[in-house]
C-alpha cells in the first residue's frame, strides 16, 4: 500500500532592499553601547532572518543608466537586476523607499514567478513617481504600498485604484529606550528653544519668531550642501541663535535642555519633521510645530502646539506661551510622551511590519 505524499511546505525567504548602504550591524553594536538609537531594519533582519541588499559596488549597465532617467539612480536599477536573478515566488522583498522600490518592482515584478513586493513610500506623489507608477505598471507588481502618512497612501490608492488591503499607513517610530527624559545640564544659563533637522526646515521663520526673545535658540541642522543650508537658514543668524552638529548622546541632552522644541517646516506632503517631534516627545519636552499636510496624522492627540505654515507671529505666541506657563508646558509634554511611548515605539513598529510581511 502506497504512503500518502505530503507536499513540501514552502518557506518564504525575506529580503530587505535598501536605497543606500547602511551598516546595520555597526549601528547595532553602537546602540548596545548607548552611542546611538537602534535601527528598526536590524530588528527586522533578525526577526525575519532576512538578507540585506544595498546598491553598493555593483556594475552599472547602459539600461540602468537609461531607466534612471525616468526614476531612481542607476545603482538602484543595478540592484534590481541582481535581485531578479535570485528571487522567485517563494521570496518577499521589502523596499525601504520608492528610490529602490520602483526599480525592484519594475524588474522583479515582471518575472514569471515573481516575488511578493512591499514598498515603503515616502514621497511617491511627485511627478517622477506618478510617471514611473504608470509607465512600469506597478499597480500589478507591488503587493503592498506603505507610507508613514495617509496623504501618500491615499494618493496611491486613488491614483492606482487599489483596494484597502493593499495599502497600509504605518506611522513613524523612534527608539524610546534611547530618547528618554533626563536631567538638565548643570551649566544651562537661560531658557532654551531647540530645533533639530534640515529637511523642509524653515529656520528663517524660527529666527523671526525668536530674535527678540531672551532665550538661547540652539539648532542641530548640519549638511555639506551649502544650498540646503542657505534655503533653510536666514542670511544673518540672530545673536541668540546658534547651529552645530551634535553627536547622538549630545542630541539627547540637547532635547533634555530644551524649554521648548520648535519644529519649523515649509509645507510638504510627506512627514518631514516627524522625527524631531517624536524624539522631543520621547524626552518629555513640549513641542511647537508647523501644521503641514504631511504631519496631519501625528497631531491629532494634542501632543504639540501647532501653528500654520509661515506664521511667525503664531509660532512666537506658541513658544512664549509655553515658556511663560511651565505647568501647561509640562502637561503638553506629558501627553506627548505618553502618546509616543505607547503608539510610536520601535518595538510596536517592527511587530506590525513583520506581521504584515509574514501575512504575504
Amino acid at each position: 500500500m502506497s504512503q500518502p505524499q505530503h507536499g513540501k511546505e514552502n518557506i518564504l525567504k525575506y529580503h530587505l532592499a535598501l536605497g543606500r548602504k547602511i551598516d546595520l550591524d555597526g549601528i547595532d553594536r553602537d546602540a548596545k553601547l548607548g552611542k546611538c538609537p537602534r535601527h528598526v531594519l536590524h530588528a527586522m533582519k533578525e526577526r525575519l532572518n532576512a538578507t540585506v541588499h544595498s546598491p553598493d559596488g555593483l556594475g552599472i549597465s547602459w539600461s540602468d543608466k537609461a531607466r534612471s532617467k525616468i526614476s531612481s539612480g542607476p545603482q538602484h536599477w543595478a540592484l534590481a537586476r541582481q535581485l531578479s536573478e535570485q528571487v522567485s515566488s517563494d521570496d518577499v522583498i521589502f523596499c525601504t523607499g520608492e528610490d529602490i522600490g520602483i526599480p525592484v518592482a519594475a524588474v522583479c515584478g515582471a518575472l514569471k514567478e515573481r516575488p511578493k513586493i512591499v514598498v515603503y513610500c515616502h514621497n511617491i506623489d511627485r511627478l517622477r513617481g506618478r510617471v514611473a507608477l504608470k509607465l512600469f505598471g506597478l499597480a500589478d507588481k507591488i503587493d503592498i504600498f506603505m507610507a508613514c502618512t495617509s496623504i501618500q497612501t491615499n494618493f496611491a490608492r486613488n491614483y492606482l485604484g487599489l483596494p484597502e488591503s493593499r495599502v497600509l499607513v504605518l506611522l513613524e517610530q523612534t527608539d524610546t529606550h534611547f530618547f528618554t527624559p533626563g536631567p538638565v545640564s548643570a551649566d544651562k544659563k537661560r531658557q532654551t528653544v531647540v530645533s533639530v533637522g534640515l529637511e523642509k526646515r524653515d529656520y528663517r521663520l524660527l529666527a523671526a519668531a525668536t530674535a527678540d526673545l531672551d532665550v538661547d535658540v540652539k539648532i542641530s541642522g548640519f549638511s555639506k550642501d551649502a544650498k540646503a543650508l542657505s534655503q533653510a537658514f536666514p542670511d544673518t543668524m540672530p545673536e541668540n541663535m546658534s547651529r552645530k552638529f551634535y553627536e547622538w548622546p549630545d542630541l539627547v541632552q540637547l532635547y533634555r535642555d530644551a524649554d521648548v522644541v520648535a519644529v519649523c517646516l515649509t509645507d510638504n506632503r510627506y512627514a518631514a519633521g516627524v522625527q524631531g517631534l517624536l524624539e522631543a516627545a520621547a524626552c518629555k519636552r513640549p513641542v511647537a510645530i508647523t501644521r503641514t499636510q504631511g504631519m496631519v496624522d501625528y497631531l491629532g492627540a494634542d501632543v504639540a502646539k501647532a501653528v500654520d505654515v509661515g506664521d511667525a507671529a503664531g509660532l512666537r505666541e506658541a513658544i512664549v506661551d509655553l515658556l511663560k506657563n511651565p505647568q501647561a508646558a509640562e502637561s503638553l509634554a506629558q501627553r506627548g510622551y505618553e502618546t509616543i511611548v505607547n503608539q510610536h515605539n520601535s518595538e510596536g513598529y517592527v511587530d506590525t511590519l513583520v506581521e504584515k510581511l509574514r501575512s504575504l
